[in-house]
């Protein structure tokens, strides 16, 4: 194996997730993808999208494959829900919030379903996470449970409401954490009544 060649399976181990972009910074040409992964050293997950052979990926792969592809994204609704364990919803897509303003991302793989959000209903309640190597940002679970109400007519408030139930019985969130967050998404008035039919 070639000094070069080392170096990007050095590379796909230190990011996790290794696209055509991280081999131009480090001044290494693509095709050293293509070679690796035709000797079985480098698995391709996606178009453009490189993991060391040995990688054992995880359930949530898909959010990290999604963050790489847009890194201005946040994952949010029912793959937050997913993520954080709350209820029982198990999306096929990576539901992920990006800001009104910005053009929707042209992605191939994973399928992603894109939520225009905005301000502080943007910008409030991230967590990052470390998924397959990757910096994954995601919303906590009082904000998930919040925006689920917010977003009542694409999800269902059905899917609401196991949200609340679940977050609070399995201590994943507070109510205090949860009027935050709905003030935030501005729905106080909107949750009020399930916050309370919950004991």
């Amino acid at each position: 194996m070639t000094p070069t060649q080392e170096k990007v399976l050095a590379l796909a181990k230190r990011k996790g997730i290794l696209r055509v972009k991280d081999l131009r910074g480090a001044g290494i040409h693509p095709e050293y993808l293509r070679r690796l992964y035709e000797k079985g050293m480098l698995a391709r997950i996606g178009r453009g999208l490189y993991v060391p052979a040995d990688a054992e990926l995880s359930a949530n792969a898909g959010l990290a494959q999604a963050a790489r592809r847009v890194p201005h994204g946040v994952i949010c609704l029912l793959s937050a829900l997913r993520f954080h364990e709350i209820g029982t919803q198990s999306p096929h897509e990576v539901w992920m919030a990006i800001d009104q303003g910005v053009r929707r991302p042209r992605v191939e793989y994973p399928p992603l379903r894109v939520v225009r959000f905005s301000g502080d209903a943007l910008a409030k309640g991230i967590e990052r996470h470390r998924i397959e190597g990757v910096h994954v940002k995601v919303y906590g679970p009082a904000k998930t449970v919040a925006d689920c109400f917010k977003y009542r007519n694409k999800i269902g408030l059905d899917v609401a409401i196991e949200a609340l139930r679940d977050g609070l019985r399995s201590r994943k969130c507070t109510r205090a954490q949860l009027w935050q967050y709905a003030k935030v998404c501005r729905v106080t008035e909107v949750m009020r009544p399930y916050m309370e039919a919950v004991s």
